[in-house]
């Protein structure tokens, strides 16, 4: 599991006590000796506000009920700082909370967007808007995960293109939970077509075992390279579950596992052939041709790049005083 973990590239995407979850994770799975674990903690804790959090451990950990002073001072900069943010944020929040208020928003975006700038904030550059998109969506993996609609929670956030594209500029990794969702979610199955074009894409700056299976399954049409995967999703993931769920499509009867490829060759119009008797299937991977490769290459190249001239655009103009 240690080989395949991400934390190292989801923790900077983190507030530091979302990283506490994480690390207690680990230590009850013991994928990393507990010392480095209680280290760990002990340098989030340094830098963070959570200063009660801090105290019990303390208390804990010496077996007592006192705590250092710098501790008390601590608590009482942190009460002070939260009060001003709540100010800060008070009209924002009231007009969250008020069902009259609310009714104001429309189903048109723009106006919704520009009715906000015009009572409440001046929004950010769409490079902070880019980061902020690739924080929420590291936020959300906690509760999506966590609820018991989730799956399709996850799905339609991340697939929704301005996120799919923070997701290819910034945060491949993030493929791995979208791909597990899709696989576990047998309704929402067909859009996994629109994912594993994605992983085509992403292939050179990132895979794992899971986006490796689907390219197996679905690209190469590669069984027991699919099988082999299957293999290190369990032992990326730790669970088995994952692994019995997906090898159900490669473990079943004679005709129920003709009919599961029947299906497969219709839906993503593959030029196959089935010979019922003989069991087995020929499969011609369709390649695409020169033109379609350049544009299937270039086409993130060209977001990415009008994204950067609106950048250089913005900071040569001087902002206006909000």
């Amino acid at each position: 599991m240690a080989d395949y973990d991400l934390t190292k590239r989801i923790a900077p995407n983190l507030d530091r006590h979302l990283v506490f979850p994480i690390l207690e994770f680990h230590q009850d799975r013991e994928l990393y000796p507990d010392s480095e674990i209680k280290k760990a903690k002990i340098e989030l804790l340094s830098q963070t506000n959570m200063v009660d959090y801090a105290m019990d451990i303390h208390k804990s950990l010496f077996n007592t009920e006192d705590v250092p002073q710098d501790m008390v001072d601590r608590r009482v900069e942190v009460v002070e700082r939260l009060k001003l943010l709540e100010e800060s944020a008070a009209p924002l929040i009231k007009f969250l909370q008020n069902p009259n208020m609310l009714n104001e928003l429309r189903p048109d975006k723009q106006y919704n967007l520009q009715m906000l700038h015009d009572r409440y904030q001046n929004f950010s550059s769409p490079l902070s808007q880019l980061q902020s998109r690739i924080w929420l969506m590291h936020w959300s993996l906690f509760i999506f995960f966590n609820h018991e609609s989730g799956r399709n929670g996850i799905i339609d956030l991340f697939l929704y293109d301005r996120y799919l594209n923070a997701i290819q500029t910034n945060a491949p990794h993030l493929l791995r939970y979208l791909a597990t969702a899709l696989v576990v979610n047998k309704k929402r199955r067909p859009q996994l077509k629109e994912l594993i074009k994605v992983i085509q894409q992403e292939q050179y700056t990132y895979k794992d075992p899971i986006t490796e299976f689907l390219e197996c399954l679905y690209v190469n049409y590669d069984f027991d390279g699919a099988q082999k995967k299957l293999r290190e999703c369990e032992d990326s993931l730790g669970f088995a579950w994952l692994s019995l769920m997906l090898a159900e499509k490669l473990n079943m009867k004679h005709d129920e596992a003709e009919r599961w490829i029947v299906n497969l060759v219709r839906n993503a119009k593959l030029d196959a052939k089935i010979d019922s008797k003989s069991g087995t299937v020929v499969m011609e991977p369709t390649h695409l041709n020169v033109y379609e490769q350049i544009i299937e290459s270039t086409k993130a190249l060209s977001i990415r790049t009008h994204k950067y001239a609106n950048l250089v655009l913005e900071s040569a103009q001087p902002q206006a005083a909000v």
